[in-house]
């Protein structure tokens, strides 16, 4: 009855009610159980595999996960005509989802039945007409190799250099993405007799697609290789990926650099990769430089450690120079987010004579983000310089981008304040930093507003309530005589955060009666925020205040002819138990 249903919404003009029934599947399975499974709904969904590709995804999801609804491991088998017509349709997510299933379910074959039933699959699919199939089926080698007779595995290994020079393009960027994936299940020989030859071959595809892709393979390639042979098998394809003709290829370069580099270890990497490096970083392409600026940092602290300082100095550091006033913002964003790492590895007389002119270069470029990458990674410069040479350095200009036109810089600026304070102390942040932290509560941007009232509760964690009583609750309660209403709803968003680092004297003394007083104000929005403050600070206070001070001012604000006023005045007294 179960499968006679699925038919019916199968057959339903509406994709929804189709896709419900796909979803449904397991508890159709289990209704059926596992002999009629097998028997009727999975001929059943082989026999009408033409539906929408979004019905198609889900079903070839769902049977990844039907094992146990067909019998167990012993008739998984039963599970692969309905994913290999799935496997050929033309949707590409379609197709991969049902290779991710094929590749799922074929560890729960026996090593007889993934010779008798699993490998024949894979073999149709290599060889099918229709490209679709063959891109399925490169996906699918790794899977089976391990387990299948010497025979079979020569099989295999003869089907996948087919593909690898498939007349589709399509089909040899698959056979390229899996190549790398494939060389790890092969036997060294194998790899070294077969591979190589393949990689080099992909790596001079007339496609720049497939190029890029065995670059990627490289890395994997070069991991299974003894140091002896990756000098002569490797490294002639890898100078040559370095300079292609392709920006695509030489990015896929620069973006696996770090990887490639661990792979082929020390030596080569100072003979080979250091000048490919240097020639990434000075591309004629914007991508290409991006994307080796951003690997610099970890390029440099994979070098040999004997000769780590020279080779930066030398050979790395003339480059980063030129790139931190490149003509392209992306490039000069990407190094802004590494380069402050470049102070530990350099150290701390390094650093004050070459990377902190760079720094302070950075922190004044025209473009925001530039900036903010900067202000975002100055700890790791405090710990190596210390914060007295950072702030000769580097603090003039952070306090000019305190004050930066872009709100987001504002911001960044705000919320490294905290970190900054806490190394300069507190004498030096009253000197310095102070006036900044307090103009940022009457910025026009509600965000550095709501950011500045954030930054006052954790410099009073840091300094202290006394300091507070002393230096900011003074400032704060004076904006609540501002003529900007906007500025007064931010005396109270200060006093809700600060209430719970100043403790109860404070907040009962000082703050508390400012906030009664502006229950009088005559903008509806101070006063619906007087009522949550109330409600905020309340349990801070003593009882005896909660009933003789505030209750009356909430009962008043009950009574208020604003809804929201009325409203919150409400929720404040059911919360504060005032009734």
């Amino acid at each position: 009855m179960a499968a006679y249903t699925l038919l019916d919404y199968w057959k339903d003009r509406q994709v929804k009610l189709r896709l419900n029934s796909i979803k449904k599947l397991s508890t159709i399975a289990l209704a059926l159980g596992v002999e009629r499974t097998r028997t009727e709904l999975l001929p059943f969904l082989t026999d009408t595999i033409y539906d929408e590709d979004e019905v198609l995804l889900a079903l070839a999801e769902q049977l990844g996960n039907f094992t146990m609804l067909v019998g167990g491991p012993e008739y998984v088998h039963c599970l692969l005509p309905p994913l290999e017509s799935l496997a050929t349709v033309e949707e590409t997510v379609v197709r991969d989802k049902a290779v991710e299933s094929l590749r799922k379910i074929s560890q729960e074959h026996s090593p007889v039945d993934l010779e008798v039933h699993f490998e024949p699959l894979v073999k149709r699919l290599a060889s099918g007409d229709w490209f679709t199939s063959r891109t399925s089926a490169c996906g699918l080698f790794s899977v089976c190799y391990p387990r299948v007779s010497s025979t079979v595995k020569a099989e295999i290994r003869q089907h996948f250099r087919t593909l690898c020079s498939d007349d589709t393009p399509m089909v040899r960027r698959a056979a390229a993405s899996k190549l790398g994936e494939f060389a790890k299940v092969l036997e060294l020989d194998y790899v070294k007799s077969d591979i190589i030859s393949l990689f080099t071959a992909l790596a001079s595809d007339e496609q720049d697609s497939v190029r890029l892709l065995a670059v990627e393979a490289c890395v994997s390639i070069a991991t299974l290789l003894p140091q002896e042979d990756l000098e002569t098998l490797v490294m002639p394809t890898l100078r040559q990926a370095a300079e292609d003709k392709s920006w695509r290829v030489r990015y896929m370069v620069a973006d696996k650099f770090s990887e490639l580099q661990k792979a082929v270890g020390p030596e080569i990497t100072k003979n080979d990769l250091v000048p490919a490096f240097q020639n990434l970083l000075k591309d004629c392409e914007a991508e290409v430089r991006a994307a080796a600026a951003n690997k610099v940092k970890e390029f440099c602290e994979n070098l040999p450690e004997d000769s780590r300082e020279t080779i930066i100095m030398t050979h790395i550091l003339p480059c980063v120079k030129e790139l931190v006033s490149d003509t392209n913002q992306h490039v000069k964003s990407a190094l802004a987010s590494v380069i402050m790492g470049l102070s530990t590895i350099l150290g701390k007389d390094n650093t004050v004579e070459h990377l902190l002119p760079l720094f302070l270069a950075q922190l004044k470029d025209e473009c925001p983000e530039v900036r903010l990458n900067i202000i975002s990674n100055l700890d790791c410069v405090n710990e190596v310089i210390g914060i007295r040479q950072l702030s000769q350095s580097l603090l003039p200009a952070i306090v000019e981008l305190a004050e930066d036109a872009k709100w987001r810089v504002r911001l960044a600026i705000i919320e490294y304040m905290p970190l900054l304070a806490g190394q300069l102390g507190v004498e030096f942040f009253d000197e310095k930093l102070n006036t900044l932290c307090m103009a940022w509560l009457i910025d026009h941007v509600y965000a550095i507003r709501e950011a500045a009232t954030c930054n006052l509760m954790k410099l009073v964690e840091k300094f202290g309530a006394e300091w507070a009583q002393n230096t900011i609750v003074p400032k704060v309660l004076g904006m609540a005589n501002d003529p900007n209403y906007l500025h007064r709803m931010t005396t109270l968003f200060c006093i809700n955060a600060l209430s719970e680092v100043c403790g109860q004297d404070i907040t009962t003394k000082q703050m508390l009666p400012v906030v009664l007083k502006m229950s009088n104000d005559q903008v509806a929005n101070v006063r619906f925020n007087v009522a949550k403050s109330l409600q905020k600070i309340g349990p801070v206070l003593d009882s005896n205040a909660l009933q003789t001070e505030v209750k009356p001012v909430l009962e008043k604000l009950d009574t208020d002819t604003d809804m929201d006023v009325k409203y919150f005045a409400q929720e404040a007294i059911s919360v504060l138990a005032l009734a």
